[in-house]
C-alpha cells in the first residue's frame, strides 16, 4: 500500500496573507481623508464668515430703516397735530356759529309766538294768550343768555343741568334726535 499524503485540515482554513498591498491602498485613503476633512473645515469656515458678513449688513440695514422710519414717524407726529389744530380750530368756529343759529332760532321762535300772542287771546281766551306772551319772554331771555356767554360756559351749564335732572335731559335729547331723524330723513327722500 502505497502511502498518501495527509493534507492538514489546517492549513486549507487559513489562506495566505497579502504583506504589502494593502498598506500601499490604506495610505492614500487616509490622505483623502485628511484631505476631505479639511476642505470640510474650509467650507464651514467660509459659511461662517459669510454668515457674519451677511448679519453685519442685515444690521446696517435694519438701522438704515430703523433711521428712515423714525424720520418719517417724526413727519407723522408733526401732521397730525398740524391737522389736530386745524381741526379744534374748526370745530370751535363751527360751536360759535351754532351758538349763534341758535340763538337766532330761539329769538326767532319767541318773536312769532309774541307776535301771535292776540291772535290766541282772541281764539283761545286771555289766559292762553299770557302764556303765549310769557313763553315768548323766556324765549327772548334764553336767547339772550346763550348769545351772552362763552361756549365752555355752555357747556358747564349742560353738565349740570343733566346732573339735577338726568330724565329731562334724556327726554329732551330723544325729541331732538327724534326731529333730526325727521328732518334728515325727510331732506334724503326729497332728493330721490
Amino acid at each position: 500500500m502505497a502511502k498518501t499524503p495527509i493534507k492538514s485540515t489546517a492549513a486549507k482554513a487559513t489562506p495566505a496573507k497579502k504583506p504589502a498591498a494593502p498598506k500601499k491602498a490604506a495610505a492614500p485613503a487616509a490622505a483623502s481623508t485628511v484631505d476631505a476633512k479639511a476642505k470640510f473645515s474650509k467650507a464651514i469656515e467660509e459659511a461662517k464668515a459669510g454668515a457674519t458678513a451677511l448679519k453685519s449688513e442685515a444690521q446696517a440695514k435694519a438701522g438704515a430703516y430703523r433711521d428712515q422710519l423714525s424720520a418719517k414717524s417724526g413727519d407723522w407726529a408733526e401732521d397730525a397735530k398740524d391737522l389736530a389744530a386745524q381741526a379744534k380750530t374748526r370745530a370751535g368756529d363751527l360751536a360759535v356759529e351754532g351758538k349763534a343759529r341758535t340763538s337766532d332760532a330761539i329769538a326767532s321762535l319767541g318773536k312769532i309766538v309774541s307776535e301771535n300772542a292776540g291772535t290766541i287771546d282772541e281764539k283761545l281766551g286771555t289766559r292762553y294768550g299770557d302764556y303765549a306772551r310769557t313763553a315768548a319772554r323766556s324765549m327772548q331771555e334764553t336767547a339772550a343768555k346763550i348769545e351772552s356767554k362763552e361756549l365752555g360756559e355752555l357747556g358747564d351749564d349742560a353738565k349740570q343741568f343733566v346732573r339735577k335732572s338726568p330724565g329731562l335731559a334724556v327726554g329732551i335729547a330723544a325729541v331732538a334726535g327724534f326731529f333730526l331723524a325727521r328732518l334728515f330723513r325727510g331732506g334724503s327722500s326729497d332728493q330721490s
